[in-house]
């Protein structure tokens, strides 16, 4: 059940339902992970700054369960995920941070519960 939070200072029309599907594809296929469990949020239009420049940029922030607890496989999902950044956004590789959280079961909350229990 990962999480995907976008922040960037583009403007919201950059982000389209349907860039919020291909996003979905994107980051699911990177962790392995099927895209009904994923759960995606953008936000648009923010005051940001990366590298000291104000300049179009976007920090993600993926946390998951069981995906992201090691440097090896949060460099194969970097990639995959700056492909697909630099390619729909048009952003340059320095323009893009993206932060790996790593998420334990008790940690994540559903159907009343936490997913230890599920």
């Amino acid at each position: 059940m990962p999480f995907i939070d976008l922040e960037s200072n583009l403007p919201a029309s950059k982000f389209s339902e349907e860039f919020l599907k291909k996003l979905c594809t994107a980051t699911a296929t990177a962790l392995g992970k099927p895209e009904e469990r994923m759960n995606i949020v953008v936000k648009a239009g923010l005051p940001m700054l990366i590298a000291g420049s104000c300049s179009p940029c976007v920090m993600l922030s993926v946390s998951a369960i069981g995906v992201t607890d090691t440097a090896e496989k949060n460099k194969e999902h970097s990639a995959k995920i700056f492909q697909f950044l630099t390619g729909e956004l048009g952003l340059s590789e320095d323009r893009i941070v993206i932060r790996f959280y790593a998420l334990e079961p008790m940690q994540v909350g559903k159907k009343g519960t936490v997913m230890s229990f599920l």
